[in-house]
């Protein structure tokens, strides 16, 4: 089913209209979560002031074949004006090829022979099977976003992921900052729901608690595309030396773990607190605080 709308009375959210094969439907809840992405219906429909922080870049995404012969790692792959990533996802490839922001539909007008001499020129063992990219419908376009919502809320409505905060693909992080949303969400919001307690007050508490995380993250990301990304896309010799702070890794390993757990866990990394995630009692099972009522 498809979200095309909210149901809102009385100046709070009550629900969502959908389209499904057979027609409209509407579903109503004390409580709607926008979780549909950084082109986010929910979002739109509500009414809620997006702030945009501005993104350099898009990105290509595109699948190649893996041989055996290839690098045993994901890598970043820079050369003049050329920037290629390539996640290994163990028979295949998953490339992403950064470009200016808008410069996709220049591209598209040097022609697919063109572009894949240009894969071919950032990634040399891409160069025997480029021709697997038949046509542009195999290459998929990222517009790249770096946003957030000035109010994650509503009366009734509560937005998390990227319909809150649409990350840039840096670090590959909007995924784990998606879940820490909902783990949060679920934290504070679902004793209040199974007591039927559940204010506006408890759904500005989960912005609260993620808004510092999303916003430094984002700043970083940021300062990422300007000092490191769009120098590297401008660039028109190779660059013979790698910034500074990865010079600085480099040469002393153990710097690394700031990166890591910047990446990995994030600025507030959450856990689930809820009863249902505790472990179990030893004798007589109990019912659990967070059973729905029968």
């Amino acid at each position: 089913s498809e979200a095309t709308d909210l149901i809102e009375e009385h100046g709070r959210i009550a629900g969502a209209r959908a389209k499904t094969p057979n027609g409209t439907l509407e579903v109503r809840a004390i409580l709607t979560l926008g979780a549909d992405g950084r082109h986010s219906i929910v979002r739109q429909k509500a009414g809620l002031t997006v702030l945009d922080r501005g993104a350099p870049i898009d990105v290509l995404w595109m699948r190649l074949s893996r041989k055996a012969s290839d690098p045993k790692q994901s890598l970043g792959h820079f050369t003049a004006g050329r920037i290629l990533v390539t996640l290994d996802r163990g028979d295949y490839w998953q490339c992403a090829y950064v470009i200016p922001k808008g410069a996709f539909e220049d591209i598209k007008q040097r022609g697919l022979p063109a572009f894949c001499e240009d894969i071919a020129k950032a990634a040399s063992f891409f160069g025997d099977r480029t021709g697997e990219l038949k046509n542009w419908d195999d290459i998929k376009l990222l517009a790249v976003r770096v946003d957030h919502l000035k109010r994650w809320t509503r009366s009734g409505l509560l937005c998390i992921g990227d319909s809150a905060h649409a990350m840039s693909p840096i670090g590959g992080v909007g995924i784990n900052l998606a879940i820490q949303d909902a783990v949060a969400a679920a934290n504070i919001l679902a004793p209040h729901l199974l007591r039927g307690t559940l204010t506006d007050r408890h759904l500005r508490l989960v912005q609260w608690r993620r808004e510092y995380p999303t916003r430094m993250t984002q700043r970083f990301q940021i300062l990422a595309h300007k000092r490191f990304v769009f120098p590297a896309l401008h660039g028109k010799r190779h660059p013979r030396r790698l910034p500074l702070p990865l010079r600085l890794l480099q040469r002393f390993p153990s710097l690394s773990r700031i990166p890591a757990r910047m990446i990995g866990l994030g600025f507030r990394p959450e856990h689930i607190r809820t009863p249902e995630a505790r472990p179990p009692r030893s004798g007589p099972s109990r019912p659990s605080r967070l059973e729905l009522p029968k």
